[in-house]
């Protein structure tokens, strides 16, 4: 009895680290099975009979393939602008010391302490005092904003972990600044500003608060789409494609590992 509560003991924190992944998977899983059902009434939300027409149709129901490529195009652009513009933010804070930088680490962290009504709210003043349409384009603006702030602390904390005595061995092997910047800074970096980019796509793909301050009629996005069929009744589309993307991240993920695997293990050698 004490040799197994021994390894119980030792074995403690896994258990917890597994429950703890299993809540967080449930709903996933519950999205997944209910992807193949064919609901009798207009709610998915109690099982039926197993179908695959949700998944050979994905568009059958009006609007969701069109709402699905706003939101991806949205998140496409938000977010590779937000990573571009963080980054050089991020290297600027983490690298260089000017006045203001207080300033603007605390202008950088506001967006992220925000509640979203405020912002969503104080951005639909803004844009209808400046004369900005509701619609695509302020809806993309509304996300690369608060998106910024998030590439930003990802890439910085890469940026404050990276060892100078590198690019310093660079420097002194007679590469550029510019040399050194792209072949080592830049890859060391790199992980970071992936987190960050992945980061803000996600972020800007779920929003729905303040992209619905922002929007039109005619610029539903796919979280608004949701939130407009679950009160009339949820097509079982919205799982398939909950679940598609869940797979997507889940496989992003996964080459992310085996690269870093592959890379230690080069490394290692």
């Amino acid at each position: 009895m004490s040799g197994a509560l021994a390894w119980i003991r030792r074995h403690l924190i896994a258990f917890a680290a597994g429950a703890v992944l299993v809540y967080m998977l449930v709903p996933n899983v519950v999205v997944a099975v209910f992807s193949f059902n064919n609901p009798t009434g207009r709610f998915n939300y109690e099982w039926s009979s197993f179908s695959t027409q949700a998944w050979t149709n994905v568009c059958g129901t009006p609007g969701i393939c069109s709402s699905l490529g706003l939101s991806l195009k949205i998140g496409i652009i938000a977010s590779l602008v937000a990573t571009v513009l963080g980054t050089l933010v991020a290297f600027a804070l983490g690298r260089h010391r000017f006045r203001g930088r207080a300033a603007t680490n605390l202008l950088i962290f506001m967006p992220m302490a925000t509640p979203e009504v405020v912002m969503g709210s104080s951005l639909l003043t803004l844009f209808v005092m400046m004369g900005v349409p509701s619609g695509q384009g302020a809806i993309l603006i509304a996300h690369i904003m608060f998106c910024l702030s998030f590439v930003v602390v990802a890439v910085k904390a890469r940026v404050a972990s990276l060892d100078p005595r590198l690019e310093e061995a660079a420097a002194d092997l007679g590469a550029t600044p510019t040399q050194t910047f792209l072949r080592v800074t830049l890859p060391l970096a790199a992980p970071g500003i992936a987190a960050g980019g992945l980061l803000a796509f996600s972020l800007s793909f779920d929003d729905y608060i303040i992209t619905n301050f922002q929007a039109s009629p005619s610029s539903i996005t796919f979280p608004m789409y949701v939130w407009g069929a679950a009160q009339r009744g949820t097509p079982v589309q919205i799982n398939v494609i909950g679940t598609v993307m869940f797979l997507v991240a889940l496989l992003v993920v996964i080459i992310g590992q085996v690269i870093s695997s592959r890379r230690n293990n080069k490394v290692a050698a």
